[in-house]
């Protein structure tokens, strides 16, 4: 999985690229701590590119939350594909991180 990330000025958007697994979870905590501890307060992880996510993906997004709140930030998610969006709603987390259709529309309404 790849990660790229780029400063849209009220926000930062970690782009999603591949499958969100156990491999994958790690680098995407590390992307998003890199990203808080340069002072990055509201990100977005856009999904729109990752066709699957298990339960450490899940675990790595509820993370990074938790690393982003924690730091006085909060963190969103945008273009959830299908296989994503029922892990979510499976597990009920959709109700914490609920999904925004595109990564400019998260914090539109902050």
């Amino acid at each position: 999985m790849e990660f790229t990330v780029q400063d849209k000025g009220h926000y930062t958007e970690v782009a999603a690229n591949g499958r969100l697994n156990m491999v994958a979870a790690p680098k995407l905590r590390k992307v998003v701590d890199e990203v808080v501890a340069g002072g990055g307060k509201r990100i977005v992880v856009n999904l729109a590119d990752t066709s699957f996510m298990d339960s450490s993906g899940l675990g790595a997004l509820i993370g990074c939350l938790k690393l982003a709140r924690q730091s006085g930030g909060d963190l969103r998610i945008a273009a959830v594909q299908p296989q994503v969006t029922m892990v979510l709603e499976l597990t009920s987390m959709n109700r914490v991180l609920t999904p925004h259709a595109a990564a400019d529309e998260a914090f539109r309404n902050d």
